[in-house]
């Protein structure tokens, strides 16, 4: 099975400038991605999907290749990720390389480890999934959330069986953006992966920091510490 790692990083943040390639930790944001990638030896290709030379000369220190820069229409503001996926799959296909998957690893979740990678590839493999997403455990359980009217009242907010200790609401998962593999064939026409035939990937809240204004750089370098330092203590 040939599978190809892409990283996109434009470089139009509008958030945080030059986000992609701020340092953390003393390196830059893709690096991390990238460096997860290729140590997880689970890929034919690494490769980085942006628009800039500048990121594209930091994306290829750390390892990957850059074939091409992105066009201008998957460069904008309005274009989506998978538009850019689109444009990476279909410009290999020019050069006449083919994938059988994708991974899409976005530069904006750092603390994902290239065991996280080999885990969801795993899956993918042995289930012959359509994809793999990774997900964490919620912070909070969605039933105690409501939407409110603009008066702020309170009516409808809650449903009372809702109001239960935290144990007996069950456990609840949201995409933590660390980790999409899919089947590239299948891709082509269905980009709804969340059905029968695709599976989640699990991974611990302390690794998946994603990553979007500068308090998330903070956090992301905070948790990196506190990581290094148990890792220390175990050995």
């Amino acid at each position: 099975m040939k599978l190809l790692a892409v990283i996109p990083a434009r470089s139009g943040s509008k958030g945080v400038k030059d986000k992609n390639i701020r340092l953390l930790a003393g390196k830059p944001l893709l690096a991390y991605s990238v460096e997860a990638a290729l140590e997880s030896g689970e890929f034919d290709e690494v490769m980085v999907s942006t628009d800039s030379e500048k990121y594209a000369a930091v994306a290829k220190e750390y390892g990957a290749g850059v074939p091409f820069l992105r066009s201008e229409a998957t460069s904008a503001d309005n274009a989506g990720t998978w538009d850019a996926v689109d444009e990476v799959l279909a410009m290999y296909r020019e050069r006449g390389k083919a994938f059988d998957g994708f991974c899409l690893l976005q530069p904006t979740s750092p603390l994902r480890t290239a065991e996280d990678i080999r885990g969801a590839c795993r899956i993918f493999r042995e289930r012959a999934a359509f994809a793999v997403v990774s997900v964490c455990e919620a912070e909070h359980s969605p039933l105690l959330c409501g939407q409110l009217p603009e008066n702020g009242e309170f009516d409808g907010f809650l449903s009372p069986e809702n109001l239960r200790r935290r144990q007996e609401l069950g456990t609840f998962y949201r995409l933590n953006g660390a980790i999409y593999l899919v089947d590239a064939r299948r891709f082509k026409t269905d980009r709804f992966f969340y059905k029968k035939g695709s599976y989640a990937y699990i991974m611990p809240q302390e690794r998946s920091v994603d990553i979007d204004t500068p308090l998330d750089f903070a956090i992301a370098e905070a948790v990196m510490k506190a990581l290094c330092e148990n890792k220390k203590g175990e050995t």
